[in-house]
């Protein structure tokens, strides 16, 4: 099968050599040509990786290598999928499975992903839409570190398509049909591991981040379940494996952006200086608004909107959650 990656980043870049060690035709597409050229003519992506990448490996800044694709791997920021999806649609020759493997949600509309790339691509275009997510950095896939994730999607023949496309020795795909779920499991570990870089940077230990991943998977399922999600999900890769490896590990951006925020008590230097993408600051604004619309209770995803948004310091954010009412867990 021919599949082109969309985006010349650490996780697409990585995703690609998995393609290549199972003898995929693989080629990436991207913005920077210096990514681009170091990728196609070097076989590395010296901006995210030290080591070489599979030679097998193309890339190119020319969106028509969309063209006879088989199957799209969308690895772009969540703010950048619609416009690169719209624009990839139009080179389209026949209908593809599209791969998402962005967190988040749209920052508008509040769909979710899955839901964005069906209104965006044709039908006539679009075989099925399937998310790769799950537990997973790219800077260990990319040293072939065994990793497991999910492909999740409602057509169940496509998510086996791509299960198959990338199970290997040290990768191993798994299937998950609850894309509710799944989608908002992978999106709200992300603030979860912002609040978790903030108890580091702010001095805290074990017991601190023990309590918040808990109580964040509490949050996470509350939520879930109010959207129509399936409470095992939670329990999965998607949610508590996810939440783990986000939560406890300096590879996680979002872990690193609330490490900033904590050592500087505040958000200020991180929304001047930071140039990454961290999915989780554009997710906690989605999921606080739409917890407040719907009146649901999500006391750790509040506070973080506040350091993030209302310039709240993380003390007082913490001293406040531990101040709430006591009650059952």
């Amino acid at each position: 099968m021919k599949v082109c990656v969309l985006g010349t980043g650490s996780w697409g870049t990585a995703l690609a050599q998995v393609l290549a060690d199972n003898q995929q035709e693989v080629v990436m597409w991207g913005i920077d040509p210096k990514e681009v050229e170091d990728i196609e003519v070097h076989h590395q992506n010296t901006k995210f990786f030290e080591t070489k990448i599979h030679p097998d490996i193309h890339a190119s800044s020319d969106l028509e290598v969309v063209k006879d694709a088989d199957v799209i791997l969308a690895a772009v920021p969540t703010l950048a999928l619609e416009e690169v999806l719209t624009k990839a649609s139009q080179h389209l020759s026949k209908p593809v499975i599209i791969i998402n493997v962005a967190k988040g949600f749209h920052p508008v509309t509040h769909e979710r992903l899955s839901v964005v790339i069906h209104n965006i691509v044709p039908k006539d275009k679009c075989r099925a839409v399937v998310s790769l997510i799950g537990p997973s950095h790219a800077e260990e896939v990319i040293i072939r570190l065994m990793t497991s994730i999910n492909a999740v999607s409602d057509d169940e023949e496509a998510a086996k398509v791509v299960q198959h496309l990338f199970s290997n020795h040290y990768f191993r795909v798994y299937r998950n049909t609850d894309v509710i779920g799944a989608e908002i499991g992978v999106a709200i570990k992300n603030v979860m591991a912002i609040a978790s870089g903030i108890l580091e940077g702010s001095g805290q230990g074990d017991n601190a981040r023990a309590a918040l991943m808990t109580r964040g998977l509490a949050e996470m399922t509350r939520y879930g379940l109010a959207l129509g999600a399936k409470q095992e999900t939670f329990l999965g890769l998607d949610g508590v494996g996810d939440l783990i490896v986000t939560c406890t590990s300096r590879h996680s951006r979002n872990f690193m952006a609330g490490y900033k925020i904590g050592l500087d008590q505040g958000s200020k230097l991180f929304w001047q200086e930071n140039k990454k993408t961290v999915e989780g600051v554009f997710a906690c604004k989605v999921v606080y608004e739409e917890a407040m619309k719907r009146n649901i209770s999500m006391p750790i995803t509040s506070e973080v909107y506040a350091v993030l948004y209302e310039n709240k310091s993380p003390l007082d954010a913490m001293k406040d959650l531990m101040a709430r009412d006591l009650k059952a867990e």
